[in-house]
């Protein structure tokens, strides 16, 4: 307050900041507010007094001195930017490593693959580093050597009528086969005794 007017005329502070007045006048001067989200009013000041006010609302406002309507100012407060709080790290004893799955995420084994050998012995061979010891081991694939078991067991049994049809072609081809032998036999026996008979 000097010269019968407020210096700044106009300020921006932030909100939970303090606002200083200090009268430089020989005349008596106040403050108080004429607009904004909350009404403030400071004692009548004389040459020499200060008057401190802490505003934590944030908004426009608009103050006067009751004694000199001619002196107005303004002052807006913003709010206060708010910090987020950093992320709080467990702590470890020294020399204690930190869990794995903090330090990155799990890794999960990677299949294994099966091959077969000439005795019948079968070989898992991992297409990736194994896992730790501590993780459980996976049993391995049966493989192939399974298949032709299941194969076999899931084979259909041949038909009887397959069977009797089979028994009945094969008699019948044996009695033609008879047949046929014994009437060139008999065929034969008839030429040898026509020639007898002409000699």
């Amino acid at each position: 307050m000097s010269g019968y007017a407020f210096g700044p005329r106009a300020l921006t502070i932030t909100a939970g900041d303090t606002v200083t007045w200090v009268n430089q006048d020989s005349a008596p001067h106040d403050v108080k507010t004429t607009s904004g989200p909350e009404s403030v009013r400071s004692p009548m000041l004389d040459k020499g007094g200060t008057w401190s006010h802490t505003f934590t609302v944030a908004g426009s406002y608009g103050y006067v001195c009751t004694v000199h309507p001619g002196m107005t100012a303004q002052l807006v407060v913003k709010t206060a930017a708010t910090r987020k709080p950093a992320p709080e790290l467990p702590a470890h004893q020294h020399g204690d490593p930190a869990p794995s799955s903090a330090a990155s995420p799990a890794r999960e084994p990677a299949p294994a693959t099966t091959s077969a050998h000439p005795h019948g012995t079968k070989s898992a061979a991992a297409a990736a580093p194994a896992p730790s010891s501590a993780a459980p081991s996976t049993p391995a694939d049966p493989g192939p050597q399974a298949q032709p078991a299941a194969a076999a067991d899931t084979a259909r049994p041949l038909d009887p009528l397959l069977i009797l049809a089979g028994v009945v072609a094969g008699v019948a081809v044996l009695c033609l086969l008879l047949v046929g032998s014994r009437s060139a036999a008999e065929g034969a026996a008839g030429q040898g005794g026509g020639a007898d008979g002409q000699q």
